[in-house]
């Protein structure tokens, strides 16, 4: 177990399955209580019912689009008007679609880019200063292994989550001696409902667990890491990515999301 977040309130995005459930759980277990977001109310609904039942914590539940225009300043709005202070934010929401920039729906790729970059990024700028100025609290951004190299049928995520990974380095130095710790975690593929929209071809690396993925976080986090890659496995393909010329990196990229395959399931 971890005490890192025991008696912090803890504000998950994207909460409502996958990676952010287990952040939620595991928060929970370890003492701490939670705002949870995603869209779907009924399913949020049940997992802080759960939590209550479970470990007795305070989970308070906000259902919000974060691929609208404004959702960081609404959900801000909503915690000021509920008297709630966050301690520390988990930005797991993540959008991806597989499939050639050329062929795909603008609309869709909008999505991607609010919801990886402009909701992350505006509520850790809204979220941070209240945390630097308490001297305590942490931001945990959820990148993936596609940062590390371009993913052909797969750009704009990969680009996506390039972002979040530089974005969370620079804040990492930024926050050094504030008492407020940042960190990047970058799962490959992981056993949730991200692969049922993405495709099961969408894979970096060897796949894992949402628990593995958050107790690899937490180890990280409390040992003041920038960044970490959860899995052997994905740690090590994630450095030869770095060190291979790019059209070689590329190239393995392309080769892991197999979109014959996925084009051929789709049909």
């Amino acid at each position: 177990m971890s005490a890192y977040f025991n008696r912090q309130r803890v504000l998950v995005t994207g909460a409502s399955s996958g990676i952010g459930r287990a952040f939620a759980a595991r928060i929970a277990a370890d003492g701490g209580d939670l705002v949870l977001i995603a869209r779907r109310d009924a399913l949020l609904q049940t997992l802080a019912d759960e939590l209550r039942e479970r470990f007795g914590t305070s989970v308070e539940v906000i259902t919000a689009d974060l691929s609208t225009p404004g959702a960081a300043s609404r959900i801000a709005d909503m915690l000021t008007q509920r008297s709630i202070v966050v301690d520390a934010l988990v930005n797991n929401a993540g959008l991806g679609i597989h499939g050639d920039l050329a062929g795909a729906d603008l609309g869709a790729i909008s999505n991607q880019i609010a919801v990886n970059v402009t909701a992350l990024t505006e509520l850790t700028a809204i979220l941070l200063p209240g945390m630097v100025t308490r001297g305590r609290g942490a931001v945990v951004n959820v990148a993936s292994t596609a940062a590390f190299q371009p993913v052909p049928h797969m750009a704009v995520y990969a680009a996506t989550k390039a972002y979040v990974l530089s974005f969370t380095r620079a804040l990492w130095s930024e926050s050094r001696g504030t008492g407020v710790r940042v960190l990047a975690v970058s799962p490959g593929a992981t056993d949730t409902e991200f692969f049922e929209v993405a495709g099961d071809d969408a894979s970096f690396g060897s796949r894992r667990t949402p628990e593995q993925v958050v107790s690899a976080a937490l180890r990280a986090l409390e040992s003041d890491h920038s960044d970490i890659v959860d899995g052997a496995t994905n740690a090590l393909l994630a450095r030869i990515a770095g060190r291979l010329p790019i059209r070689w990196a590329i190239g393995l990229a392309e080769r892991s999301v197999r979109p014959e395959l996925a084009a051929a399931r789709s049909n």
